[in-house]
C-alpha cells in the first residue's frame, strides 16, 4: 500500500475534531437565540391593527399590516410632509436620518477602535481592518483598473456606510419604534447617497481633464472636422450620453431603495404569517442580498469616477465612426438567413 492510500485512509477515517463540532455548537446557539428573540419580540409587541389599537388583531391581514410600514418616514422633528409622498422637500429630522446618524457613530467609532494603536505588528483588531481593507482594495483595483486608486478609500468608506445602513433594518428594536428606522429603507436617503456619488464623480470629470475636455465628451464639436454628418452623428451620441449621465443617480439611488424596502416587506410579510424558523432562514438571505447591494453601490460609483476621469483625446476622429460601425452591425444582424 502506498503511502498516499494510507494518508488518504487516515484523512477519511479521522474523527470530527473538537473545533468542527466547536463551530456547529456556534451556529446552532446562533439559530436559538434568534428564534428565542423573534418569540419574545411577538410576546412584548405583538401584532396590532394601526388604525383600530384596542380592537383585536385579526390574522392574516392585521398580523401583515402591523408589521409594516409606508415608504414615508416618520417626522420626528420639523414640519410634516405628504404621508404619500416618496420624495420630500421639508425641512425635517426623520427617524431614518436618526437612525443614519447612529450608523455614521457606528462606523466612525467602530473603526477607530480598531486602528487604534496601530503598530508594525499589528494586533488583532488592526489585523481585522487591514485585511478588510486589502479585500476591498484588491477587489475594486481588479474591476476598475489602476486608476481607480486614489479612490478606493471613498469606495470602502461607502461599502461600510451603506452596508451598516442595510443591516441594522434587521436589528428588532429598528422599525418596530417610531424613533428608528433603517435608512436605506427611505427614497431620500438613498437619492442624497447617490447624489453625493453623482456630484463627486462629475468635479473629479472636471477636475481631471478641465471644462473643455470633460464637456467634449458630451458636445465632440471636434468631430465636424471629419464632415457634417460625421459631426451630427458625434453631436447625437454626446447628447445621449449626456442625458444618460442625469440617470447615473437616480438608478443608484432607486436600485438600493427598492432593494432594501422591498426586503423588508417580504420578511414583515413572512414573519407574520410562517413559523419562527422560516424568518430566521429569510434573516440570512437579508444579511447577504443588503451586503450585495451595498457593494453594487459602491463598485458603479467607483467605475462612474474612472469613467468621469477618462480622456477622449485619442478617440477623436473616432466617435462617428464607432457610432456607424454599431449601426450597420445591428442591420447585418437584421438582414434575413439565405
Amino acid at each position: 500500500m502506498s503511502s498516499e492510500q494510507v494518508a488518504t485512509e487516515t484523512v477519511e477515517t479521522q474523527p470530527e475534531g473538537p473545533a468542527s463540532r466547536g463551530g456547529r455548537t456556534k451556529w446552532l446557539l446562533i439559530l436559538g437565540l434568534a428564534i428565542a428573540v423573534n418569540v419574545v419580540a411577538y410576546i412584548l409587541v405583538p401584532p396590532f391593527d394601526t388604525e383600530h389599537p384596542e380592537a383585536a388583531c385579526a390574522f392574516p391581514a392585521c398580523f401583515i399590516n402591523g408589521t409594516l410600514e409606508f415608504p414615508a418616514p416618520h417626522r420626528l422633528w420639523g414640519e410634516e410632509a405628504d404621508p404619500d409622498a416618496l420624495i420630500t422637500f421639508t425641512p425635517s429630522i426623520s427617524n431614518t436620518i436618526f437612525t443614519q446618524w447612529i450608523v455614521i457613530a457606528i462606523v466612525l467609532v467602530g473603526s477607530i477602535l480598531l486602528i487604534r494603536g496601530s503598530q508594525l505588528v499589528p494586533h488583532r483588531g488592526q489585523n481585522v481592518f487591514e485585511w478588510f481593507y486589502e479585500f476591498l482594495s484588491d477587489f475594486g483595483l481588479g474591476l476598475a483598473g489602476a486608476a481607480a486608486k486614489p479612490y478606493i478609500p471613498l469606495f470602502i468608506a461607502f461599502f461600510l456606510l451603506i452596508v451598516f445602513s442595510n443591516w441594522i433594518g434587521l436589528v428588532p428594536p429598528v422599525g418596530r419604534v417610531e424613533l428608528l428606522r433603517a435608512p436605506s429603507s427611505d427614497v431620500n436617503i438613498t437619492l442624497g447617497l447617490a447624489l453625493v456619488s453623482f456630484l463627486f464623480f462629475e468635479f473629479e470629470g472636471f477636475r481631471k481633464l478641465g471644462v473643455r475636455g470633460y464637456l467634449g465628451k458630451f458636445f465632440p464639436i471636434y468631430e465636424f472636422r471629419n464632415g457634417i454628418g460625421a459631426g451630427l452623428i458625434a453631436m447625437f451620441v454626446g447628447i445621449v450620453e449626456l442625458m444618460l449621465e442625469f440617470v447615473k443617480p437616480v438608478t443608484l439611488s432607486m436600485r438600493l431603495f427598492g432593494n432594501i424596502y422591498g426586503g423588508e416587506v417580504a420578511l414583515g410579510v413572512i414573519t407574520a404569517l410562517t413559523l419562527t424558523i422560516i424568518p430566521v432562514a429569510l434573516f440570512g438571505l437579508e444579511l447577504m442580498l443588503n451586503a450585495i447591494q451595498a457593494l453594487i453601490f459602491s463598485v458603479l460609483t467607483l467605475m462612474f469616477i474612472v469613467l468621469a476621469i477618462e480622456s477622449h483625446h485619442d478617440e477623436e476622429g473616432h466617435v462617428a465612426e464607432e457610432a456607424i460601425d454599431a449601426i450597420d452591425g445591428e442591420e447585418r444582424q437584421l438582414q434575413p438567413a439565405h
